[in-house]
């Protein structure tokens, strides 16, 4: 019988999902004939790896096994999975160890000097939890992204911003790959703490709102995104082409303080517009601002 061991269904999961993506072609192996699946077979797994096939099915299947670093370093070279993969792939199995594992929850708070400097800064900035929940922002980053204020507490999320309706897409210019960005950070998120409340609320109501958001979200991609590059269609401004940084805060985990410069060669009277338009809306009613909070 399965067990209810958190990291160990994970791990399964997560086993499972780069097993099917891998082909006999991408590890110079000859497919076969009457071959009905893409991905390998759970039995030509085991074998690559020097595992049993029923040893490597409990695995996959959550069930009380906890394998060894030397087993994990197997599968690991037979799925060519890669550094940040292999490293997330052996938090989960090590947790499994230790069945008693009770991770201490503390919520996410923003440092005061982070309050303090948010408002100084020339770019947009602005804060998130570990369940990717906009804790703080500036005048700049309300006017790039949308206003996080225009919504309640727990509706200021990057990730349900960006599945809440088709106005997210049209204003990220590399949406899938923007969600992919995102889901990538929860999915590390949960992997620490598979049970932990809000990442329970946000995966299961986005599971159910949004088959776009099933399907990214089985292919199990973690990512350690500390840096990345967009462009975001803004409403006023025209295309903004955006590089971002994450500076990770006092806490662990713990949030982080994503920046928002434009990118090499992109018009910086671009960004004096946008702090203009963010001067000028300051003085106006909430709802007379444009767009939502989406998410880019």
């Amino acid at each position: 019988m399965a067990t209810e061991q958190p990291y160990a269904r994970e791990l399964g999961d997560f086993l499972r999902s780069r097993r099917e993506r891998t082909t006999p072609q991408d590890l110079g192996l000859e497919p076969g004939p009457r071959r009905k699946v893409a991905g390998l077979r759970r039995e030509e797994l085991a074998l690559l790896a020097g595992l049993s096939a029923d040893y490597y099915q409990r695995l996959e299947q959550g069930r009380n096994v906890r394998p060894s670093d030397a087993v994990l370093d197997a599968i690991a070279d037979a799925l060519a999975l890669d550094e940040i993969e292999r490293r997330h792939m052996l938090m989960l199995a090590r947790a499994t160890r230790q069945p008693d594992v009770r991770v201490q929850r503390r919520p996410d708070r923003v440092p005061a000097s982070t309050a303090r400097l948010l408002p100084l800064m020339g770019v947009p900035a602005l804060v998130l939890g570990r369940h990717l929940d906009v804790l703080a922002w500036n005048d700049l980053a309300a006017e790039l992204l949308g206003d996080p204020a225009d919504h309640a507490p727990e509706r200021r999320n990057f990730l349900m911003a960006l599945f809440d309706d088709d106005g997210a897409r049209l204003h990220c210019a590399d949406w899938e790959a923007t969600a992919l960005d995102y889901m990538g950070m929860l999915r590390a998120a949960v992997a620490a703490d598979p049970d932990h409340p809000r990442a329970v609320a946000v995966v299961g109501e986005l599971s159910i709102r949004s088959a776009d958001f099933r399907r990214l979200w089985a292919r199990h991609d973690v990512r350690e995104s500390v840096h990345g590059a967009k462009v975001i269609h803004h409403p006023r401004v025209g295309d903004i082409a955006m590089e971002w940084d994450a500076y990770p805060l006092p806490g662990n985990p713990g949030p982080v303080m994503v920046v928002f410069t434009p990118q090499p060669g992109a018009a910086d009277d671009q960004l004096r517009l946008l702090a203009s338009l963010a001067g000028m809306d300051a003085d106006r009613p909430a709802p007379a601002r444009q767009g939502s909070t989406q998410g880019c």
